[in-house]
């Protein structure tokens, strides 16, 4: 008699040139991950060539309903490391039946400006470090903390070995691997500062892609977890008080800052993204305020300052750019939270599209 794992497991592609996809997108809130599948004649490459599809908008908040269609269409395909095979994943995103994308498509906006020719003449490249937090299914308390205590003080965890220093090793190690297979970008992984708290990175990925990437390995994430029985969360302070806080801290560059003289292209780029801090504020995440506190290795949410190798800084220049005099910065403000379509090309419309009138004295704090 086949056991359940058997038939979770069956391999398909003896019997049938069917394949399954795995049609996900983004949900009412903003930041749940919905997904449903569909058995197609049999494998696609180009997500162009999927067909659309639907979903009932009136149970995800996206539609009411009297008028509950929202049309899914696809943009990009992965492998899927859960059914293996020729079957995929496909990040989808949002319309009503008029064509017209819904509120919360952000995909839409952001391949706007992805689009633009002088946007896509600079090939802006993005590395996102997304933070995030296991937590205990029963209780919604950090993997590995006492129930209702609280660990030793932060020192010991960040990129640490050991049963009283890591916990969530194998849900991490689990989901770097699908990330690979899937196609992802995935660049690396390490724990992070609060235990029970880890981070990984993908890119460099060019325009359009690093939100893509971003969405579907978080989708990936939350199966593994799933799976584990383990909650996981992107608030960006899930414990209040002497807790690191969880963020998406964005590394970007463009043609012209990975050139010869690109250091004063990214100082010139800097203090535009410091005469818009408020609007990159106001985009990055909610529940940023409780992180960007000017602790923690933040800087206050209502100041804009930038350093070299500054921790504490909303945007930190590395060394090595410092010192070949190009390279790449690193915006530091994103919450774990925030939308990589909405960051991405905001960091990409400001630095290469917004053309300032003059200086609106939002005190740019240079090192």
């Amino acid at each position: 008699m086949a056991q359940l794992a058997d038939l979770v497991n069956l391999d398909l592609s003896d019997c049938t040139e069917k394949i399954i996809a795995e049609y996900i997108w983004v949900g009412g809130s903003g930041m749940d991950v919905r997904s449903k599948a569909r058995t197609l004649p049999g494998p696609v490459d180009d997500p162009s060539k999927l067909p659309n599809w639907n979903f009932d908008g009136s149970s995800t908040g996206q539609a009411t309903g009297d008028d509950s269609e929202v049309i899914l269409c696809p943009q990009a395909n992965f492998r899927d490391p859960f059914r293996k095979g020729k079957n995929i994943l496909v990040m989808c995103d949002c319309y009503a039946p008029n064509g017209e994308p819904i509120p919360t498509n952000k995909r839409h906006g952001a391949a706007k400006i992805f689009s633009h020719p002088d946007v896509k003449a600079e090939e802006p490249w993005f590395g996102i470090e997304q933070e995030y937090t296991l937590l205990q299914k029963d209780t919604n308390w950090p993997l590995g903390w006492p129930l209702g205590g609280y660990p030793g003080p932060q020192g010991p965890y960040y990129c640490a070995a050991g049963a009283d220093k890591s916990y969530g090793r194998d849900i991490v190690d689990a989901h770097y691997k699908a990330c690979l297979y899937a196609g992802i970008d995935i660049s690396g992984i390490n724990g992070e500062v609060m235990p029970g708290q880890w981070e990984f990175q993908v890119g460099p990925a060019v325009g359009i892609s690093a939100g893509d990437q971003i969405w579907v390995a978080r989708y990936i994430l939350e199966r593994i977890t799933e799976v584990a029985g383990v909650v996981v969360s992107f608030d960006p302070k899930p414990i209040p008080g002497e807790w690191n806080g969880a963020g998406a801290h964005t590394n970007y560059s463009t043609k012209s800052m990975r050139s010869d003289g690109g250091y004063e292209v990214i100082k010139k780029a800097i203090q535009k993204l410091g005469l818009r801090h408020r609007e990159h504020i106001a985009a990055y995440g909610d529940g940023n305020e409780r992180r960007l506190t000017g602790r923690h290795e933040t800087a206050d949410i209502n100041t804009f300052i930038w350093g070299v190798a500054n921790r504490g800084a909303s945007v930190r220049v590395g060394r090595d750019t410092e010192k070949e005099g190009k390279g790449y910065f690193e915006d530091r403000r994103p919450a774990s939270n925030m939308d990589p379509y909405v960051v991405t090309s905001l960091i990409a419309e400001t630095t290469i599209l917004w053309k300032p009138s003059h200086s609106n004295g939002n005190g740019v704090a240079a090192p």
